[in-house]
């Protein structure tokens, strides 16, 4: 992996390709970052590059993140992210990464956190069946039923589906096509849908599993 950067989710949009055809995309804010830490296999045992996005001010800051970017001479961010690239050299403190850094084409992955959806039932959560809406089903037509055996062994496994807490987790989704890139307004536009609310913090990296 050589190309990676962190930006904002401003929503989704639609364009228009070359034949005409209409492609819902989704607008996202790349950069520009700035490269705060550099990771070397001599001092912590692996090669990688931290990135910083997005200004805050120092009063929002704790000691110890003020004087790490103090000792690389930036200012204050608010999102940092690491990245294990195969060429770490060509990376510099204080160094801006823009959304030039993808051209249109390219296969990305993008990692956001997924809309909070609160304590959900076993249908919503796991697409469990309900009872049939006829005929006396009762107040248990959207329970989520029978989850263990009878007597033995009298107790209900770990892990079994159930109602529970919905969305806000980390979630990648892969393999997605750069649609559009703005460089003057530092914008890329990805071709479908990616995780997260409007104005989340969303990760785009080189694809791993190019197709």
């Amino acid at each position: 992996m050589q190309k990676g950067i962190i930006g904002k989710k401003v929503g989704m949009t639609q364009i228009f390709d070359e034949k005409g055809n209409v492609v819902p995309v989704t607008v996202i804010e790349a950069g520009p970052c700035v490269v705060v830490q550099k990771k070397t296999v001599e001092n912590d045992g692996y090669c990688a590059v931290q990135f910083g996005f997005g200004d805050v001010s120092n009063k929002h800051v704790t000691k110890p993140l003020k004087g790490h970017f103090d000792k690389a001479n930036v200012a204050p961010k608010k999102t940092l992210r690491e990245f294990r690239f195969d060429d770490c050299d060509a990376f510099n403190v204080g160094d801006l990464v823009k959304a030039d850094a993808f051209a249109v084409g390219d296969r990305v992955d993008v990692v956001g956190t997924s809309k909070g959806k609160g304590y959900a039932g076993a249908i919503k959560r796991w697409n469990f069946q309900r009872l049939k809406e006829s005929h006396g089903s009762g107040p248990v037509a959207r329970h989520a039923g029978s989850l263990g055996a009878c007597s033995s062994p009298s107790r209900v496994f770990k892990g079994m589906k159930g109602a529970g807490h919905l969305g806000a987790e980390r979630v990648t989704v892969q393999n997605l096509t750069v649609a559009k890139v703005d460089v003057e307004n530092n914008l890329i536009a990805v071709r479908g849908a990616v995780p997260g609310a409007r104005g989340s913090v969303v990760v785009l990296s080189e694809s791993v599993k190019k197709a």
